[in-house]
């Protein structure tokens, strides 16, 4: 019976959530944080469930998260995890307003856009493989979350600025916290993308002469990726020297130039301009 659960059931329940969450703009409700919470959790068993299913009928020497459908759901579950060790602490904040519908975008590209597609790797590659998809899979949602984060900082701020009374129920985390957020998930996006650019090329060295063949180093995704890592690499090298630079609307819009990339890189991927995870010449 369990291995019957589809992308509809986790989706579903991540939809009615972010329902809940948009009411909170109309009427208060002292029920309404339980049944969040409850809906958020189940779908994320679900989930769970799919994406276990999934792995134990992966094709023998193929690698997990080696297909843009995997990687695209498994950064919808991190982002529901975040969502709910938020609301755990934090459970009168509106941040399911800005992270559920990433999670709900990923889940209908894997769903309608990305295809699932394994392809065979040699023994010796599998491991590469799987710290080359683990560690960009966490930059990525490092990433996303700093895009969260950073709207939400640069919508708390405007209403700070312009004394307006904040909106019937949307409460936002406090400009610390979300400014810490920015700052640390960038921090973090920028050592994982660095390990997933590490390990791509040692893939790609123990790719070579073998069935997967070479991906060149000019290959669109490869170098938009490393475009990525440069600006994160350049604004975390100004911020310790500079300080300023990490703190208020810059740390911010920062997490929305990064996320501006990662759409790029992930617009390659799922559009068939690149070689990177498919078959090469």
């Amino acid at each position: 019976m369990l291995s019957r659960i589809s992308v509809i059931c986790f989706a579903a329940s991540y939809g009615v959530t972010l329902a809940l969450e948009v009411t909170r703009l109309l009427f208060r409700s002292g029920v309404r944080g339980a049944l969040m919470l409850g809906f958020a959790g189940a779908g994320l068993v679900a989930h769970s469930i799919f994406l276990g299913y999934r792995w134990l009928e992966t094709p023998p020497g193929a690698t997990p998260l080696s297909n843009a459908m995997d990687w695209c759901l498994v950064a919808a579950w991190v982002l529901v995890v975040f969502y709910l060790y938020v609301m755990c602490y934090h459970p009168r904040t509106s941040i399911g307003l800005f992270i559920l519908p990433l999670a709900l975008a990923l889940i209908g590209v894997a769903r309608f856009v990305a295809k699932y597609r394994p392809f065979p790797r040699e023994a010796h590659s599998k491991v590469w493989g799987l710290i080359h998809a683990g560690s960009i899979l966490l930059g990525s949602v490092a990433v996303l979350i700093g895009f969260a984060s950073g709207l939400m900082y640069l919508r708390q701020a405007r209403r700070l600025k312009h004394k307006l009374s904040p909106r019937k129920g949307l409460r936002l985390p406090s400009l610390e916290w979300l400014q810490k957020t920015n700052s640390r998930t960038l921090t973090l996006a920028l050592l994982m993308i660095g390990l997933g650019i590490l390990s791509g090329i040692m893939l790609n060295a123990a790719n070579y002469g073998g069935p997967s063949g070479w991906l060149p180093w000019d290959d669109p995704v490869v170098l938009s990726t490393a475009m990525m890592f440069g600006w994160l690499f350049v604004w975390t090298a100004i911020g310790m020297a500079y300080r300023p630079a990490r703190e208020g609307r810059r740390v911010a819009y920062h997490t929305l130039v990064s996320f501006l990339f990662l759409a790029l890189v992930l617009a390659m991927v799922l559009s068939g301009m690149t070689q990177h995870g498919g078959v090469r010449q």
